[in-house]
């Protein structure tokens, strides 16, 4: 079979990370398919050192590596785009991890045209979202490009399997992965997330040591910590009155929202590939960013506009979580997400505090709300007698409806 397989590919670009999964898949392209295999490792926040993967690339025989600090693309031209439609999949699930599949797929393909590789593969799994996210992609900007998807191939079925098989090639591998921790991890500058083994049961409260990003709400400060963020055409860009990049804005929320508690989630989410899974979450930042952008929102976005994209977001959310982020439909909902956005600028102050952000102030100098309108004390610009014929307007399809049940005329 692999010398079937031997004039398939020449060049293959792959996405990684310099742990097993994706070493053992650096060897198993170069037995299997004889080819010649560029890395590409991409720095998206996730809180560890990516350099040594080029070691340890270099090492196993890539002759192309390449590694790239993407934090602010990311932030800016995947998180934000979505953040300014307020996404939540199922009610609750920020998209950590699916909204970084399509910025390294794209890079990835992006590579593969100017080292001219023929091939790109990636170390998901067969019964997960990310081979749907990863390959949607590759085939939505290059038709024509090669996948492998080594997880659908192999035989090394097992966390034991690939250990054995690491050491037999002597591929390096990390001491501690032998007492590995019971969870799988991804992480970027958005969130961190953990999966499997001793989360498999949903009825298990996931162990307190297990957390990175936050603290127990309970042993948070009991002082509360405000904050102030300001917002520009539905993007934010300073917090408590300092302007920051995209990725040091969310830096900063995520350290402000982990000293507090905020952010974490344990959800059974339904996979695009027809399966539950449960997963746990720590979001910080974005916790506090939704609930900062819809505040400001209230006080910017006309009621029409507001509910035409509430109602569209679920739909939105899918796209997204699906892998459809360059897909025609994603790009058409994000243009006119965007044009609402227009006028959303301001600034909102939150209480944080023991795993609650909380609005309590709000400022724009677009805002729509107007005292003069809505005040109980006596006013000149509104008659409430136009609310009987309003009200007698919207209820005249209600009246005719008992009548004709009553069998009136």
């Amino acid at each position: 079979m692999a010398d079937d397989k031997k004039d398939q590919v020449k060049k293959v670009v792959l996405a990684y990370s310099g742990g097993l999964d994706t070493s053992v898949i650096l060897r198993w392209l170069q037995d299997n398919y004889g080819c010649e295999v560029v890395t590409f490792t991409a720095d998206l926040g996730q809180g560890e050192e990516v350099e040594p993967a080029r070691a340890k690339a270099q090492m196993m025989g890539a002759k192309e590596i390449f590694i790239e600090d993407l934090r602010e693309e990311f932030v800016r031209d995947y998180v934000f785009p979505m953040f300014r439609a307020n996404t939540l999949y199922e009610g609750v699930y920020l998209l950590g991890t699916s909204i970084a599949r399509p910025l390294i797929a794209k890079r990835q393909i992006e590579i593969a045209r100017q080292t001219g590789a023929d091939a790109v593969a990636h170390g998901a799994t067969g019964k997960g979202n990310d081979q749907v996210r990863f390959e949607l992609t590759y085939y939505a900007l290059e038709p024509e490009i090669k996948v492998i998807a080594p997880w659908r191939e192999w035989d090394l079925n097992s966390r034991t399997v690939l250990l054995d098989y690491a050491e037999r090639h002597q591929i390096p591998i990390a001491k501690d992965k032998r007492g590995e921790a019971p969870y799988s991890t991804d992480a970027n500058l958005l969130h961190i997330s953990y999966e499997g083994k001793a989360l498999e049961d949903p009825w298990v409260q996931p162990d307190e040591s297990m957390f990175t990003r936050s603290v127990a709400p309970e042993k948070a400060p009991d002082t509360p910590t405000y904050v102030e963020i300001e917002f520009e055409k539905g993007d934010a860009v300073a917090v408590n009155g300092q302007p920051l990049s995209p990725a040091s804005l969310l830096t900063e929320l995520n350290r402000l929202g982990g000293e507090n508690g905020i952010g974490r989630l344990d959800l059974v989410e339904n996979r695009f590939v027809g399966m539950k899974s449960r997963g746990v979450y720590e979001t910080p930042g974005g916790t506090i960013l939704l609930v900062a952008h819809r505040a400001i929102e209230s006080l910017t976005l006309d009621r029409g506009a507001m509910h035409l994209k509430d109602e569209m977001m679920p739909r939105y959310a899918a796209l997204i979580y699906n892998g459809f982020w360059f897909s025609p439909e994603r790009r058409a909902l994000q243009a006119l997400i965007d044009e609402t956005q227009q006028r959303v600028s301001g600034t909102v102050r939150l209480k944080l505090y023991k795993g609650l952000a909380s609005v309590v102030g709000r400022k724009s100098p677009n805002s729509l709300y107007r005292l003069d309108y809505v005040t109980f004390e006596a006013d000149q610009v509104y008659s409430q007698k136009d609310a009987e014929g309003f009200i007698k307007l919207n209820a005249l399809r209600l009246r005719l409806g008992t009548i004709s049940e009553r069998g009136g005329s």
